[in-house]
């Protein structure tokens, strides 16, 4: 028979310094033994593979040695330790809940707590797996579990504390054992591959510790299955091709190109990727830690966080130094929602590549200045086709004669199109009965209303756009962008912000208000002015529920201040109030309504009687 043992049960811990991850749990259960304080029954409970049954094990022999150290560690060489070491111990009673888990089962059990203990000062009964007991075997082990003999004690582990009896957790103390941290893992993995006169890198230990998700016993068994595989040696090359893991080079060439706007590299890096055999949502995980790792290298308060070797935190610094945040951020919007969608996208790789594509242009999306003059817009770029020579390679037909641009009445015009050219579509190669001559192209359209109370201001055009083709479309990208200029030009020179300009402004929105109700709610606010910050003090509840919903009035002090992250706050204060609620008085019903309309107007009751009229009293 082979003599070979896998790592995990050949390096699995025998003493408290030796648990790897789990110093809460370690010197807890020390500080209870060094002070005689045990309690009877213990809740081991956490993620597989990080040590609660070794932890266990390790409890219940140390309690038992008879020649502790003053650390509180076991000897390992007494009597009681040598027969734990080689399983001949009737002190300890393991078992597995998962196979063991009925009623009779538990009976046994509590049976056997009867007995003491052959040798050594405690019966320890360790019961893995315990959330797996059926609810009648819980029930019949509450009564042992609650007042056991002085000599028992119980140990239980679990990975579904959830599925536990409130009963049974309030009669135990709960360990919570957490996920081992990665840069543990590749320690301990160090140490063992040291042991086993194992090469390894650095690179393919944190690539494993990574892929056990926190469990110790997982990055083991992935230890061994690689050493195997590499016969002595462990390469990160040879780590990321047998556990089918995508190398990180991909991610930085990736991010590198969408942040020189190369979609075409982008596009071909990504095609290599599917082409090497990984899934497009095992590269979107893949993509969305890359960006999170480089948001994390932005600030040093973070660098805990960076679960990487210290040769690749250098490439991860370079490149976070060259990403801006807003790129990031936004980028990880973008991977995230491409995510969340994945699975309902039928073309799932062109869904991917459509992320991709935003995550390009997301630098001409967040910038909020254009630099340059518009006459050096209106110059083609080096990257810019020529239509004439894509006209030739697809064989589209040119145009014999441009289509001259066309005027349009002010009523079919949007107020938010401004100082753009409307041309028609196409003609239609059949004849229409009516057709009509066009008019003189028009010259400019006219600035939209500064408010939404405005009306539109009329078009300058000599006729009616009478046709089929009504289409608007938008002119060139240079005169766009000088348009956007423009308005950026326009809005330096608003009005400052300071508490008498937004007053007037208050005033200014008030008068132009058609609602008399509305229109006297925003004169009796009080308001306060702060740092970008404008607090409208109302008297009631109903005067701050008609200002929220008055959205209109925080845009236009936007749109005047040119300060778009200007924030409205509104406060209610009960002596702003009326003096009619102030004195106590309340709403009057429609029946008093109707009683008071009576007394002022006797003919009021009157028309009630001739045309048969009744009063609502319902509220």
């Amino acid at each position: 028979m082979s003599s070979f043992v896998v790592s995990a049960r050949k390096y699995r811990p025998l003493k408290f310094e030796d648990v790897v991850g789990q110093d809460h749990v370690i010197q807890t259960l020390k500080n209870a033994i060094l002070k005689d304080k045990l309690a009877h029954a213990f809740l081991f409970c956490g993620p597989r593979g990080v040590g609660k049954t070794s932890c266990a094990r390790i409890l219940a022999k140390t309690i038992n040695c008879t020649n502790r150290n003053n650390s509180g560690e076991a000897c390992n060489a007494c009597d009681n330790c040598k027969t734990y070491i080689e399983q001949q111990t009737f002190n300890i009673i393991e078992l597995d809940a998962a196979s063991y888990n009925s009623v009779d089962h538990i009976r046994t059990l509590n049976d056997q707590v009867r007995f003491q203990p052959q040798q050594g000062q405690y019966k320890v009964f360790i019961i893995d797996e315990v959330h797996m007991l059926s609810q009648s075997a819980f029930n019949a082990f509450l009564k042992t579990l609650e007042e056991p003999p002085p000599y028992a004690v119980f140990i239980l582990a679990t990975t579904e504390k959830h599925k536990i009896l409130p009963t049974i957790l309030s009669r135990c103390q709960i360990f919570d054992f957490k996920r081992i941290p990665v840069p543990q893992i590749v320690n301990h993995l160090k140490n063992i591959a040291g042991q086993e006169h194992i090469i390894a890198e650095d690179e393919a230990l944190h690539i494993i510790a990574q892929k056990s998700d926190g469990s110790l016993r997982d990055s083991l068994s992935i230890f061994d299955r690689l050493i195997s595989f590499t016969d002595g040696s462990l390469s990160y090359q040879e780590v990321i091709n047998n556990l089918n893991v995508l190398d990180y080079d991909y991610y930085f060439k990736i991010v590198e190109s969408c942040l020189l706007e190369d979609f075409s590299n982008t596009f071909v890096l990504f095609d290599s990727i599917i082409k090497n055999g990984f899934e497009p949502d095992n590269f979107l995980l893949g993509l969305g830690e890359h960006l999170r790792l480089l948001l994390l290298c932005k600030d040093q308060r973070t660098y805990p966080l960076l679960e990487i070797s210290k040769s690749l935190l250098k490439k991860y610094h370079e490149q976070s130094n060259l990403a801006p945040l807003s790129f990031l951020l936004t980028a990880l919007q973008i991977i995230n929602e491409c995510d969340i969608h994945y699975l309902r996208a039928k073309n799932k790789r062109l869904h991917v590549e459509m992320a991709l594509l935003k995550v390009n242009h997301i630098h001409k999306v967040v910038s909020k200045e254009i630099t340059g003059s518009p006459s050096n817009l209106e110059k083609k770029t080096a990257d810019e086709p020529d239509l004439e020579e894509v006209a030739h390679i697809f064989d589209l037909e040119e145009p014999k004669e441009k289509l001259k641009p066309l005027t349009i009445p002010a009523d079919e015009v949007h107020p938010s199109l401004t100082s753009i050219e409307v041309v028609p579509v196409h003609k239609p190669k059949f004849e229409e009965k009516s057709p009509e001559t066009v008019s003189q192209p028009m010259d400019r359209v006219k600035e939209a209303p500064n408010t939404q109370h405005d009306s539109p201001k009329s078009v300058d055009a000599t006729s009616n756009l009478k046709t089929g083709s009504k289409i608007p479309k938008l002119g060139s990208l240079a005169s766009i962008q000088s348009n956007i200029l423009k308005n950026g030009n326009e809005k330096k020179n608003k009005i400052p912000f300071d508490h008498e300009n937004i007053q007037n402004l208050w005033d200014e929105y008030t008068s132009n208000v058609s609602s008399k109700s509305l229109k006297k709610v925003l004169n009796d606010v009080e308001l306060q002015i702060g740092n970008k910050r404008i607090t409208a003090i109302v008297g009631t509840q109903f005067a701050k529920g008609v200002i929220v919903q008055e959205s209109s009035l925080i845009e236009h002090l936007r749109y005047k201040t040119s300060l778009n992250d200007i924030q409205m706050v509104i406060e209610v204060d009960p002596n702003r109030a009326p003096e009619d609620l102030m004195g106590g008085s309340r709403i009057m019903t429609n029946k008093e309504k109707y009683e008071l309309m009576c007394e002022s107007n006797p003919l009021v009751e009157k028309m009630k009687d001739t045309f048969q009229l009744k009063v609502d009293h319902s509220v």
